[in-house]
């Protein structure tokens, strides 16, 4: 049975899932949730999720929410993304929701799609340094090695990764972290490796 992952294009969470859903070899769909239109607020979304977000993953009865418990539930069935102490790898999956992910989408969120009028400036600039002083570590961290949590991708790469390729400015640019840029690329060169745009339907052109 083909597994459904409800997801948008703009959602670097729901890229994260359907990243790790690819790379660990599984057979899986998009489901298109209409955000910008409210569509995660509908009842039948809601009936999925309580929490109205995206992404959900649905396989059979089998019905999962958040994108590191879709990424563990994928590794772990496959045995894939794993390669890697467990604690390591579990610490940047938690860091990346709290400092990473969790940051930049919401400055992602405030500065590109929300109307200029509504654009909280306190917000900006106070989360506009958390992004920046988060890069900074995980740039850090990444010199001098190839992968984040060992000797091959795992899903703290996946997960980390999440909305740092998007074209969107929030914070991140190549030149300022040349590290994290170089894992990119590393990742972009795994097989199966799409665009997040390419891989899930919605685009910002489609609301132009």
């Amino acid at each position: 049975m083909t597994i459904q992952l409800h997801c948008f294009g703009e959602s670097g969470n729901a890229y994260k899932a359907a990243l790790t859903l690819t790379l660990c070899g599984l057979d899986w769909e998009p489901v298109w949730v209409d955000f910008f239109g409210g569509g995660s607020k509908d009842p039948e979304f809601l009936a999925l999720n309580e929490m109205g977000e995206v992404p959900v993953m649905v396989d059979g009865d089998l019905v999962l929410t958040q994108s590191s418990v879709i990424q563990l539930h994928a590794a772990e069935r496959t045995g894939k993304l794993l390669d890697g102490d467990r604690a390591e790898i579990l610490r940047w999956l938690f860091w990346d929701a709290q400092k990473g992910s969790g940051q930049q989408g919401a400055l992602r969120f405030m500065t590109n799609f929300l109307p200029e009028e509504k654009r909280p400036a306190g917000a900006i600039e106070w989360l506009s340094g958390r992004v920046a002083s988060s890069l900074k570590v995980l740039d850090r961290h990444l010199h001098g090695r190839d992968w984040i949590a060992g000797d091959a991708p795992t899903i703290a790469d996946t997960a980390a990764c999440g909305y740092l390729y998007y074209p969107e400015p929030f914070g991140y640019e190549a030149d300022r972290f040349p590290a994290i840029a170089a894992w990119l690329a590393r990742i972009a060169a795994l097989p199966g490796w799409t665009h997040p745009y390419d891989m899930m339907p919605g685009h910002p052109s489609d609301r132009a």
